[in-house]
This record gives structure tokens, C-alpha cells and sequence, in this order.
């Protein structure tokens, strides 16, 4: 039954009855365990979950086969586990046991994953040295490696060497390719692959169109953006979560209330149920759009429907209450995550640096003051975005020398000021028509800053020039 749930798709009903299975006092078999880690791969459990049940497997006396170690190193690919995968391949021949196929091309996925081109390359070897030919499989990790690691022509030399040896790129190789091309800013190469790959009748699936979305999403054309998603249906497609998710971000990115709110019912009506990526999009995106109250309900929706937030979701609150000026029910927020520690949540960086903005921006430095020292306590280090915004916080209130002071001391905490650090200095000097305080700031910069560079000062003054032409 457990395998039946499984194959169908339903993984939460599949781990629900394999807990009550063994709360009814039945042993659960080697097939059992293996049908098990295979839902938690495909359910992206957290690693710690899978190692407890393993623990939990060997504790009982059953020894993991090949098959078992296979399905954890495929475990490996959601977190980019590489150092984990490579344990586990060490621990199949420590087991005895021989890896075949399944256990390089699981590997090189994961090396795939983690952009990790060198150490994929060295897997493809071992595996040609042991006697095992190459599939489509073992090319498209490789691809995914070089394409994520930013190595382009190396990816598409993989491609050629694809078709020199017979093997027939597939929608996967060629939606890679795309994806790299779009995150490398290539564009144009980006739809000349897209091209290619109708020319030569590979269909597009419905991760290529998501790539062709995400490009022209991050590019700021919507119309072009909104062709493809017609042209989904054009294909006999459906959109999945990842398509809808992704407009919703890129709507609410660019402030276009009405249509994060039509995709969100279009959504709905599509018999989508949002899951926690999707509050979190929806959470982001009316925050973004200004509806701070919208973005409320929407974690309240979430809460009722029973979706228990991750530090995502709470960072993202978080933001939409520092951009609505609510600091106090910011950092009630803040101590829910606290609160929240033995269940495995913790406020990051982020989580600190939204709540000091949310009191910066509402001119309360003394409690921002309070929650930088909590960030501090929290073993949690201050980065140039904490610091740039109490910077940017004291120059828009014209408190210069507190501004400075600030510049100082991160320089003394070993952060490295960055170009926000200074514009805020300097565009408030040229705002209030400080243009001589503006200029003598930059040129005495080198002794706030002994490792400011000279295009950085030059760029500084540049700067000035443009505000008084």
C-alpha cells in the first residue's frame, strides 16, 4: 500500500501510513524502507529526517543494499548535498558492494546540482573506467554542472559530444542550456537553443516554458512573458506550481497589484492548492505592491489552512511589516521565531536586518540600536546592509557625524563598505545643498577608509557633478 501511495503521487498519505504501520507494532522490511526513502527524496525531506530514519532502519538490525544507497545519495540532489553523496558513495564500497549505473549517474546528478563541474568530470571517468557507457542521463548532469557552474561553451561541447557518440540530446539538455544562458544574461543564445530544439522536434515540456517565463519575467517584458504562458496551453501543457509561483513573484516584484491578484485566482480556478512556496510568493509580492494588509491576510490564510511557516515565510512578513512602518508587530514576529527555536527556527540575517530597517525607516534608532545588539548576541554578524541602513537612516536625518561614525566602525568590524555605504553620505550632502561638504567628504575619504580605491572616489565625485550640471 505504502509503495501504491507512492507511485500515485500521494507521499504525505504514504509516510502517514508507514508511521501508523509501525505504531501498530509491524517491522517495517528492507523494500518498506527503500519505498520510504524514496518518497522522502522525492518530498525534499530534510537531510536530518533521512538520516534519523536510517538510523532508525540499521537499529533494528536491517543492513542497507545497493538500492538503498542509491536512493540517498538521489536524496542529495534538493540540498546539493555533494559532501553527504560522497560519503555514501565511499560507503557503498565499504559496504562491499559494487556501484553500478544508477549510483554514477545519481551522483553526477548531484554533482550537477551543486555546480560542481570538476568533480563531475572525475565521476564520468571512473564510471567509463569501471566499463559503463554514458547515457543521455550521465550527459544532462554534466551539462547541469558546467551550465550552473557559469561554463557555457564547456556545456555546449558536452552537447556535441552527445551527438558525436550517438546519444540524442533531450528536452531536459536543451531546457539546461536555456536556463544557463538566461542566468549568464545570453538572451539571445538562450532562444537561439529554444530554436534548435523545436527545429529538431524535441518538444518543450513545461520546465522549458517556466525557463522562457523566468526570463522574460527578470527582463521586465510582460507581454513576451505572458505569450509563453499562452502558449503553454497551446501545447498541450498545464501549468505547474513553479509557473504560477513564478508569476506571482515577478508581478508583485514590479508592484502590478491586479495582476498578481487575477494569476492567484487563475490559479484557484486552475484546482491549484497553494503550498508554502506559494504563501511565500503571495506574502512577497502584495508586500512589494504596497498592500500590506493583503499580505497579512494571506499569512493569516496561510496559518487557518494549516501550512506551518518556514524562515522564509517569516522574513517575508517581516518585510511587509517593516515596509507598512509597523515595527512593533515586527519584532512580536521576531520573538515568535524565537519563541519558535526548538522546532528547528532561527531568525538569519535577514530576519535582524528587516526588523532595524522597519524601526530605521520610523526614525527609532534607539530601538533599532536594541535589536542590532540582539543580532550581535545572537551569534548572528552584522553585514554591509545592517550597517548601510543605519548609515543611509543618519544621513537622511542629517546626523553626518553619527553617519561617519557608523562608516567607521563597520570598517573596524572588518566590513568592507560598499557603494550604498557612500552614495547615502553623499547624496544627502547634495540634497540638502551641501555640495562643498559633499566634496571634502570624498576627498578625505582615505582616511576614514585606507583601502577606498581611487575609481571609488572618482565615481563619488563623478556623482556630485551629475547633481549640480
Amino acid at each position: 500500500m505504502i509503495s501504491a501511495y507512492s507511485s500515485s503521487g500521494r507521499y504525505r498519505d504514504a509516510v502517514n501510513l508507514f508511521n501508523k504501520m509501525q505504531e501498530d507494532g509491524c517491522a517495517p522490511t528492507l523494500i518498506t524502507y527503500n519505498v520510504v526513502f524514496n518518497v522522502y527524496g522525492k518530498m525534499g525531506m530534510p537531510w536530518s529526517n533521512v538520516t534519523a530514519l536510517l538510523h532508525a532502519m540499521t537499529s533494528r538490525g536491517v543492513a542497507p543494499d545497493l538500492y538503498t544507497y542509491n536512493t540517498l545519495i538521489s536524496c542529495c540532489r534538493r540540498g546539493s548535498l555533494y559532501e553527504e553523496a560522497v560519503q555514501l558513495f565511499q560507503d557503498i564500497k565499504l559496504a562491499g558492494f559494487t556501484p553500478d549505473k544508477v549510483t554514477y549517474n545519481a551522483l553526477l546528478d548531484v554533482f550537477g546540482k551543486s555546480r560542481r563541474p570538476k568533480e563531475a568530470m572525475q565521476v564520468l571517468r571512473e564510471m567509463e573506467a569501471n566499463g559503463f557507457s554514458p547515457t543521455s542521463v550521465t550527459y544532462n548532469s554534466l551539462i547541469s554542472a558546467y551550465a550552473k557552474g557559469g561554463l557555457l561553451e564547456e556545456a555546449l561541447e558536452l552537447k556535441s559530444q552527445m551527438v558525436e557518440k550517438g546519444i540524442k540530446p533531450d528536452v531536459f539538455t536543451y531546457t539546461t542550456l536555456m536556463s544557463g544562458f538566461e542566468k549568464a544574461g545570453k538572451d539571445d543564445f538562450a532562444i537561439q537553443v529554444f530554436q534548435e530544439m523545436r527545429e529538431v522536434g524535441c518538444k518543450p515540456n513545461i520546465c522549458t516554458f517556466n525557463a522562457l517565463i523566468k526570463m522574460y519575467g527578470n527582463r521586465g517584458k510582460f507581454v513576451e512573458m505572458m505569450k509563453v504562458f499562452d502558449e503553454i496551453r497551446v501545447c498541450n501543457c498545464s501549468p505547474d506550481i513553479v509557473t504560477w509561483n513564478t508569476l506571482l513573484a515577478v508581478f508583485g516584484q514590479n508592484g502590478m497589484h491586479s495582476q498578481v491578484s487575477g494569476i492567484f485566482k487563475e490559479m484557484k480556478r486552475a484546482g491549484f492548492v497553494p503550498e508554502r512556496d506559494t504563501f511565500n510568493t503571495l506574502i512577497s509580492a502584495y508586500s512589494r505592491c504596497g498592500s500590506f494588509d493583503q499580505a497579512m491576510a494571506v499569512y493569516k490564510s496561510m496559518l487557518e489552512a494549516g501550512v506551518v511557516p518556514d524562515l522564509s515565510t517569516y522574513n517575508a512578513v517581516l518585510a511587509a511589516l517593516a515596509r507598512g512602518g509597523l515595527w512593533e508587530q515586527a519584532e512580536k514576529v521576531l520573538a515568535e521565531m524565537k519563541d519558535a527555536l526548538e522546532k528547528g527556527m532561527k531568525p538569519d540575517r535577514i530576519s535582524y536586518n528587516t526588523v532595524i530597517y522597519a524601526y530605521c525607516r520610523n526614525g527609532r534608532m534607539k530601538e533599532a540600536s536594541r535589536i542590532f545588539s540582539e543580532m550581535k548576541d545572537s551569534a548572528l554578524v552584522p553585514d554591509v546592509v545592517t550597517y548601510n541602513t543605519f548609515i543611509a537612516t543618519y544621513a537622511a536625518d542629517t546626523m553626518f557625524a553619527e553617519a561617519i561614525d557608523v562608516v567607521q566602525y563597520m570598517i573596524k568590524r572588518g566590513c568592507k563598505p560598499d557603494q550604498n555605504t557612500y552614495n547615502s553620505i553623499v547624496d544627502w550632502y547634495c540634497k540638502l545643498n551641501q555640495r562643498d561638504e559633499a566634496i571634502s567628504f570624498v576627498k578625505n575619504l582615505g582616511n576614514l577608509d585606507p583601502h577606498v580605491s581611487k575609481d571609488e572616489e572618482s565615481r563619488l565625485l563623478t556623482r556630485i557633478a551629475k547633481m549640480w550640471p
